[in-house]
């Protein structure tokens, strides 16, 4: 009983098992995970300016809104196209001695998961715009804007960059919208959130409760085709809207457009597949096609819902015409 009644004793034996069970719990297993896990094959270190867009990401507190983890469920296959796995974090690092944030992972999703928005949304104007003033891209976002990564100069410098606004978001600015350093680092940082592909050996793990995907009928020849209105919102509406109008100063209308109104159905697929770059008074279109993956029964589908939506009233396109375009297309990158 002596032992209970030295205030000392008892001190030194609580905190010899509090170490020894940290190290046991916590420690031990912590190196062990490291030892044993990598980085996938086709991992692409942060360059130093997505190194310090990861460090804006976290002085601006996007972490509290946005996840980085694609859950084995089916409704987070819209955020990535496999679950997440160990090794998509086992390249990060400490930021120093005093701070961990190696992973970026969050709990919370205010706002949508950022595992792959690089893929998702690779454009850099468009995330520019949407720093500046989200609700000019998502008219009913409740993200905060970001104006200080900008600044409002009279001349755009030589390796600056302007911000596509439209005006009903310039508001008494007079002046060019340029962004910052700080600005196209953050950006650069999004830009390289994608999904490593497995090796061509390993296949990924399917999604829990997956959902019966029952594709849209189409008339005549045409086959069945996927969900174009579905697939239109995924990978379209960010820019060109729900209601295809587009954002004026910034994105171009598809409600009348002479492109998708044409018959030239090799320039229409072109611009999916490779971008589009035609206009100083638009932001450039990133390569959607080709960053998402789409196949040719996908960009048929939302060629048709564009050609047949808000008022248009195109003749709709085959998938086999699409699919001779986008293979001469890849036979002509080859080259």
């Amino acid at each position: 009983m002596h032992f209970f009644d030295d205030h000392k004793k008892l001190f030194r034996t609580a905190l010899a098992l509090f170490v020894g069970l940290t190290i046991m719990v916590a420690i031990l297993p912590a190196i062990h995970n490291q030892e044993n896990n990598a980085p996938l094959p086709g991992y692409k270190p942060l360059t130093e300016a997505e190194y310090l867009g990861k460090k804006c990401f976290i002085a601006n507190g996007c972490v509290a809104c946005h996840t980085q983890q694609v859950r084995n469920v089916d409704m987070d296959k819209v955020w990535g196209s496999r679950p997440g796995i160990a090794a998509d974090y086992a390249a990060n690092t400490r930021t120093d001695l005093w701070r961990n944030t190696a992973t970026l992972m969050g709990t919370e999703r205010t706002g949508p998961d950022l595992t792959n928005i690089g893929k998702r949304q690779p454009g850099i104007a468009w995330h520019l715009l949407h720093l500046y003033q989200p609700r000019a891209v998502v008219e009913k976002s409740i993200m905060p804007a970001y104006p200080w990564l900008f600044e409002i100069k009279k001349d755009v410098g030589i390796n600056e960059m302007e911000v596509i606004v439209p005006p009903a978001f310039r508001q008494a600015i007079n002046g060019k919208i340029v962004a910052t350093k700080e600005a196209i680092d953050l950006v650069a940082y999004l830009q390289s959130l994608q999904q490593t592909p497995l090796p061509d050996d390993k296949e990924p793990k399917e999604f829990l409760y997956k959902k019966k995907e029952t594709p849209l009928a189409a008339n005549g020849n045409q086959g069945n085709l996927p969900d174009g209105q579905a697939l239109y919102k995924q990978n379209c509406a960010s820019c060109h809207q729900d209601n295809g109008e587009g954002l004026k100063g910034a994105f171009p209308s598809l409600k009348g457009s002479p492109v998708v109104l044409g018959n030239n159905l090799e320039l229409y697929v072109n611009i999916i597949m490779q971008g589009y770059d035609p206009r100083p008074e638009f932001a450039a279109m990133p390569a959607v096609g080709t960053n998402n993956n789409l196949t040719p029964e996908e960009i048929t589908a939302i060629i048709n819902h564009e050609k047949t939506s808000w008022g248009n009233n195109a003749q709709t396109v085959m998938p086999q015409a699409v699919k001779k375009i986008m293979d001469d297309i890849k036979t002509t990158t080859k080259q």
